[in-house]
């Protein structure tokens, strides 16, 4: 049985990974705007879902035969990655939003 790694995500980093996910879809932002974080946050989860879809190809392509292992391999490690990022970014959510629902007003 293996070990699934602890990803730690910080603040900084994840506005990093919105920006250049920004940066990658839309070529940089018009009139140097940057966009807001509905939209970055939709993006990031095209970009996994569309991990999982090319993973589940793979995974299709080895059960056939016409796959090669390493690239099956090396497709589901990063679907596994990217779902693990997903959930902490969930985690980190959930929790802020219950320490908000925390704070006396």
């Amino acid at each position: 049985m293996s070990t699934i790694p602890t990803i730690v995500v910080t603040p900084s980093a994840a506005a990093e990974a919105y920006a250049r996910t920004a940066r990658q879809t839309s070529g940089g932002a018009a009139n140097g705007a940057t966009p807001d974080f509905g939209t970055a946050v939709q993006q990031a989860l095209d970009q996994a879902v569309q991990t999982g879809q090319k993973a589940d190809e793979q995974a299709m392509k080895a059960v056939s035969g016409s796959g090669n292992l390493t690239e099956v391999v090396a497709a589901l490690s990063h679907a596994e990655l990217t779902l693990q990022t997903a959930t902490a970014i969930r985690d980190r959510v959930v929790q802020a939003y219950q320490d908000i629902i925390k704070m006396p007003i």
